[in-house]
């Protein structure tokens, strides 16, 4: 039984894994959109919200915990600096997923995850 289990494998090794979510995240911050399958979109999308929501609160140990999941110094910044004071009024949903189509090659479902705007 698999009660309260959230998450998707993503047909990957736990390290695996974790170190490809950890580089799409760093991907997403740095240039604020990235093209992928739909599965890893989605679970992109809770791990980047979630370090998001740490650079909203700032503190010290925010920034540390951003920095133990992000590994670069440059990427925390840009996510303390600005990437967090852009989402400063708004509680939640700062991500967007755009769904693309099947990938040409082999089918898979594609999307477009990406920051939203300020205004919205």
């Amino acid at each position: 039984m698999r009660h309260r289990l959230t998450g998707r494998k993503l047909n990957r090794p736990t390290p695996h894994r974790k170190a490809m979510l950890r580089n799409l995240v760093r991907d997403l911050i740095v240039h604020e959109s990235i093209k992928t399958t739909e599965a890893r979109a989605k679970e992109t999308r809770r791990s980047a919200e979630k370090i998001i929501t740490l650079g909203k609160d700032g503190t010290l140990s925010a920034r540390r915990q951003a920095l133990a999941f992000l590994n670069d110094k440059k990427v925390t910044a840009k996510v303390f600096d600005d990437i967090a004071p852009r989402f400063a009024g708004r509680s939640g949903g700062y991500t967007r997923i755009l769904k693309l189509g099947p990938r040409a090659g082999d089918g898979a479902a594609m999307a477009q995850l990406e920051f939203v705007a300020q205004g919205e």
